[in-house]
C-alpha cells in the first residue's frame, strides 16, 4: 500500500508517492494539466498500488478558503468518484516556499526549478502528512 501526494497547480499536478513503509516522500512526476491528465494519474496509481490520495489544500495565511481550495474540493471529489480512493484534503500553506528554498539550497538553476517545483511541492505535502500520520498511530 502506498500514498500518493498531490499538488495541484493550475498549469501541473505534481504527484509524489510514499514509500511502503509509509515513512517517506518521494517526487515521480509532473503532470501537465489536460483531458489526460486522469489517465496518467490512473497508470500511476496501478503502477504503485496507490490506495489513499493526500490532495494539497491551498488556505490562505489566516486560514481562510480562497477560490483556488474551491477548485482543489471539485479535484478531490472527481478523484474520488474516479478511482474510488480516499482523498484527503491537506493544508499546502508554504509547501511551494518550502520547496523553492529547498531547491535553492542544493544550487538547482532557476530553468530547473521551474520544472520540479511542483514534483517538490508535492512531496513536502504528502511527507507532511506522512509525518502526521506517524505521530498520532
Amino acid at each position: 500500500m502506498r500514498i500518493m501526494g498531490l499538488d495541484f497547480g493550475e498549469r501541473t499536478i505534481g504527484v509524489a508517492i510514499s514509500d511502503e513503509l509509509l515513512w517517506t516522500a518521494q517526487g515521480i512526476k509532473t503532470i501537465r494539466r489536460s483531458k489526460a491528465e486522469i489517465d496518467e494519474l490512473a497508470e500511476l496509481i496501478d503502477k504503485y498500488e496507490v490506495r489513499e490520495i493526500v490532495l494539497g489544500y491551498p488556505k490562505n495565511m489566516n486560514g481562510t478558503l480562497g477560490p483556488r481550495a474551491q477548485l482543489s474540493e471539485e479535484f478531490s471529489e472527481l478523484l474520488q468518484e474516479r478511482f474510488q480512493l480516499p482523498v484527503k484534503l491537506w493544508d499546502e500553506r508554504l509547501s511551494t516556499v518550502a520547496a523553492q528554498r529547498s531547491l535553492i539550497e542544493a544550487d538547482v538553476s532557476r530553468a530547473k526549478r521551474k520544472k520540479v517545483i511542483d514534483k517538490m511541492a508535492a512531496v513536502f505535502i504528502l511527507q507532511g502528512y506522512l509525518d502526521h500520520r506517524q505521530r498520532n498511530v
